[in-house]
């Protein structure tokens, strides 16, 4: 972990924020934009009492330091209440949110002031704001941040389709804000809620949310890794049990049950729209199988152990690219193997998994490999 201070100077106001996951000093809980997201946010709220929403607030900088308006938070990412529980420790004299929403149950409004950060994927923008749209008072009124080199491509247009600009801030520590009106967008209305493609592995078509990875394409990574998963669970007996970590759209899992439909399997990702989409591509794929969807930062502990783990590890967070969660991820799944267990996963062949791999890991061997991917299995017979 990480720990930094954020002090506004415009505001009587100092955070003590701490970043779990990382113990990189250069990679903080909270930064510019969540600077001039929160003092903006009390320059529109001054002499008022409005209904405050914050969506997706990283590691709790905007949760916290909006404390005294008495936000309602949503957010997609699972790191956030573990974070936010932290943070709140360390700032004893501010009240945390009551609740933290997430996808999986989102408040219903009505807000008159709304705090978000500017998400990486421009479909998810295009979501986040349709959905936005729904829960606001027509005279509400969306701040909307991020920094400026993470803003996704045609982000002025994503917000021109669904909301009214009244104002784009000036940037400051190379962020920015944007202050928005409702618009009349809908995602009852929007065609590109969902996309997929067809299904591979005996399952039916494989469709996902806006804010899950390669949700509209078989990543190569994973088409690599495929074959291996098939081949794994073609001997598994029924009371094997499967875990999907960072499952996405369940692509791996959804594998697994085609070729055993018997399997126990365990979706598990940090996102809650891959959450729902897995769970509506097994349900539509795999009715009635012995499955669970868990919205969980890393391996769900206390579901385990599991006789095979599947991993196709994301190495970005945010706007920062590494492998820090990858290692995170490889140590929880070695402490809950099951005795004999496998680890099955695909990485990117330049970030050199196999040797992080043998720090956690008593056996590793290569299973395959592509010019840009290579496929690991690590046990600890």
């Amino acid at each position: 972990m990480t720990t930094a201070e954020l002090a506004l100077t415009t505001l009587p106001l100092s955070l003590r924020l701490t970043r779990p996951g990382t113990s990189d000093p250069t990679l903080r809980a909270w930064d510019a934009a969540d600077e001039l997201l929160i003092e903006q946010a009390y320059r529109l709220a001054e002499g008022q009492q409005p209904r405050v929403l914050v969506v997706d607030d990283q590691f709790g900088a905007l949760s916290l330091g909006l404390s005294a308006l008495s936000p309602t938070v949503v957010a997609d990412s699972a790191t956030l209440p573990e974070a936010l529980e932290f943070n709140e420790r360390q700032n004893p004299e501010l009240s945390p949110p009551l609740s933290i929403h997430s996808w999986l149950n989102p408040p219903t409004g009505p807000f008159d002031l709304v705090i978000m950060r500017i998400p990486r994927q421009a479909d998810y923008l295009a979501w986040l704001l349709r959905w936005l749209n729904e829960v606001m008072t027509d005279s509400a009124q969306l701040l909307a941040g991020g920094m400026i080199k993470h803003l996704p491509d045609r982000s002025v247009d994503v917000f021109a389709k669904a909301v009214q600009t009244d104002q784009v801030l000036p940037a400051r520590k190379k962020a920015r804000v944007i202050v928005c009106s409702p618009g009349r967008a809908r995602l009852g209305e929007w065609a590109e809620c969902w996309k997929g493609y067809e299904g591979v592995a005996g399952c039916a078509r494989i469709e996902a949310l806006p804010a899950v990875f390669a949700r509209d394409r078989l990543d190569i990574g994973s088409q690599l890794l495929l074959p291996h998963v098939i081949e794994s669970v073609g001997t598994a007996a029924g009371e094997t049990r499967v875990l999907d970590l960072a499952c996405g759209n369940g692509l791996l899992g959804l594998a697994a049950l085609g070729r055993c439909p018997g399997l126990a399997v365990t979706f598990s990702d940090v996102s809650s729209q891959a959450v729902l989409s897995a769970r509506r591509n097994v349900e539509r794929s795999f009715p009635g199988g012995r499955v669970s969807c868990v919205h969980r930062d890393g391996v769900p502990e206390d579901q385990g152990p599991w006789d095979l783990i599947l991993l196709n590890p994301p190495f970005h967070e945010g706007g920062v690219v590494g492998d820090h969660i990858a290692l995170r991820l490889f140590s929880q799944a070695s402490r809950n193997l099951a005795t004999g267990g496998r680890l099955l996963m695909v990485g990117n062949r330049h970030l050199g998994y196999h040797r992080s791999l043998e720090r956690f890991f008593t056996r590793v061997q290569q299973r395959d490999a592509s010019p840009k991917f290579v496929v690991f299995e690590a046990s600890n017979d």
